[in-house]
């Protein structure tokens, strides 16, 4: 009983107790530089509060206790109701309190989007899940507030204060907005949804209609309403679905059952049926799909911020943990071929944010200026493939810095690999985004052309980036099937030379210098393998200043 077989030693504290925002120079300066400097004090107590300790293991909690439908009560009577952890629910409010929900419309102005998309890229490193409600809720109000009745949910709608019961909305504190679109048959073709509307009088906007059929993935479906997808008149159209009804009777929306998924299992998706339920014509008769895609570019931004979140968070855990473990003979940070990968990891990580900050900017121009919109219509769809896809990569070799203690789930790392994968599939997959990113080039040549010029000014004095810029502009020059399947080449190319202009601008040179040298004069995508050291200190320190 008394013998000691061993001494614990070269095992690394848990990282915590950190202000995300003050150790995160890529994050601070974007913020300032796209316009967001008057946010900066609510940021750092932001920082401090997520850091602590205790939410890193709020959040595992919330994802160890997977949310439960209970279909029928005691009694047998349909309630529909799911139970979360008290985590979530402790997340949410949270999320709530930093107006990730309705900030940016409630509070318009100067660095509005931006200061969001910091909270958000410093929420999604510690729970990911919770994410999914305030960004819908987020994208709806756009769209909804072009309603005539919007002003009698518009209190809910900018309440900062969460209300996760299960009532009718006027006895509710502040609410939440969904979204119901794919169907079992369908996925991302919207146009081969079955679910049906039927006007209840003359129909039109504004106006109730019966809903039947069913929805495949129906996001959060605990909110209180739902922007929903159905057929009518050989049209589409958005229909605003509430939870309840009225006369405080449950809606004919009915869940059959949860989804079994691999990440992202804080929060519930679900399959539905609509059963006669009650929906209200959401915009123009027959524009719906429109509608929905107006929303998709604000829920594709987040897209972009959830995987730069987590590549984050996976990138400072890794360097965290190479400056504690030793292997022979010395800590990880110090090992040449270590270096290579923590550098081209930290690279990744710096471009991905600063490309999110700057689309963020974007969003809170109000005016006329075509770049702008050609950042938030063509870029956001390239971003959300280039940046998603490259995070799952990423999340797969930070967690092997760790090793076989980074394979475990008792650790942070496993969960943040299966996070990654949503957030490149949800919202339309790769091929969906830069078929979209195609669409939008040849809709919209007045804003290609301005996204053009302005590479071609950037890219003017660096002869690579000339060089891909020019190859890019002339493969955009092809039209038919050709140009079709050179669509992931052509997102891909984008987002790096948007990026590496970025970084010329505003990264410090070496940083700037590595990432070109990197993405653009050396073959080969996995991180770390490149034929001569980028072991640059001065990176690793900005990237984590121990």
């Amino acid at each position: 009983m008394g013998w000691t077989t061993h001494e614990v030693t070269n095992q690394v504290p848990d990282l915590g107790d950190y202000n995300l925002y003050s150790t995160d120079a890529a994050l601070q300066e974007g913020v300032r530089r796209e316009g967001g400097e008057s946010y900066e004090s609510a940021l750092l107590q932001c920082g401090e509060r997520l850091g602590q300790a205790e939410m890193f293991a709020m959040a595992h909690e919330a994802n160890r206790h997977k949310p439960k439908l209970e279909t029928y009560d005691r009694q047998g009577h349909r309630v529909d109701r799911i139970h979360f952890h008290p985590a979530w629910h402790s997340y949410l409010r949270v999320a709530f309190r930093h107006g990730m929900h309705a900030s940016a419309w409630s509070a318009p102005g100067k660095g509005a989007h931006v200061a969001r998309a910091a909270t958000y890229l410093m929420h999604g490193q510690l729970e990911a899940g919770s994410l999914c409600p305030v960004t819908m809720t987020s994208a709806a109000i756009p769209v909804l507030r072009r309603e005539s009745w919007f002003e009698t949910v518009e209190p809910l709608l900018y309440s900062s204060r969460y209300d996760e019961r299960d009532l009718p909305l006027t006895d509710k504190t502040s609410m939440m907005v969904g979204m119901g679109m794919t169907e079992k048959q369908g996925g991302s073709d919207l146009r081969s949804n079955t679910t049906r509307a039927v006007p209840l009088a003359n129909g039109g906007r504004g106006t109730p209609y019966r809903l039947t059929g069913h929805k495949w993935f129906f996001s959060s479906p605990t909110s209180d309403a739902h922007l929903v997808l159905a057929g009518h008149d050989d049209a589409f159209s958005c229909f605003y679905v509430p939870r309840w009804l009225d006369d405080g009777s449950r809606n004919g929306v009915l869940i059959q059952r949860l989804k079994n998924k691999m990440g992202n299992v804080s929060n519930a998706s679900a399959e539905v049926e609509f059963q006669d339920a009650t929906g209200v014509l959401v915009g123009e008769a027959g524009r719906g799909v429109a509608t929905l895609v107006e929303m998709a570019s604000y829920t594709r931004l987040d897209c972009v911020l959830g995987s730069a979140a987590l590549l984050r968070q996976g990138l400072v855990q890794a360097l965290h943990h190479a400056h504690h473990r030793v292997a022979f003979g010395q800590p990880l940070v110090h090992q040449p071929l270590m270096q290579s990968v923590l550098m081209d990891l930290a690279l990744e990580s710096e471009a991905a944010t600063v490309l999110a900050l700057r689309l963020a900017r974007a969003f809170d121009d109000t005016g006329n200026d075509p770049l702008e919109q050609a950042y938030r219509r063509i870029l956001t769809p390239a971003a959300k493939f280039w940046v998603c896809k490259r995070t799952i990569a990423a999340l797969g070799e930070c967690m092997e810095v760790w090793g076989g203690n980074g394979y475990i789930e008792d650790a942070p790392m496993a969960r943040l690999y299966r996070e990654a994968p949503v957030n490149s599939i949800w919202e339309g997959s790769g091929n969906i985004m830069c078929l979209d990113v195609l669409r939008a080039l040849r809709r919209h040549p007045e804003l290609a052309a301005a996204l053009q010029d302005g590479l071609e000014r950037d890219c003017a004095d660096e002869p690579e980036l000339k060089r891909c810029a020019s190859e890019l502009l002339s493969l955009l020059a092809l039209a038919g099937p050709d140009l079709q399947a050179a669509a992931r080449h052509i997102a891909q190319q984008l987002v790096l030379l948007v990026q590496a202009c970025l970084l010329r601008r505003h990264a410090p040179q070496a940083l700037s210098d590595a990432f070109v040298r990197s993405r653009f004069q050396l073959s080969g995508r996995v991180y770390g393998a490149i034929p001569a050291p980028l072991s640059l200190n001065s990176v690793l320190e900005r990237a984590w200043p121990v």
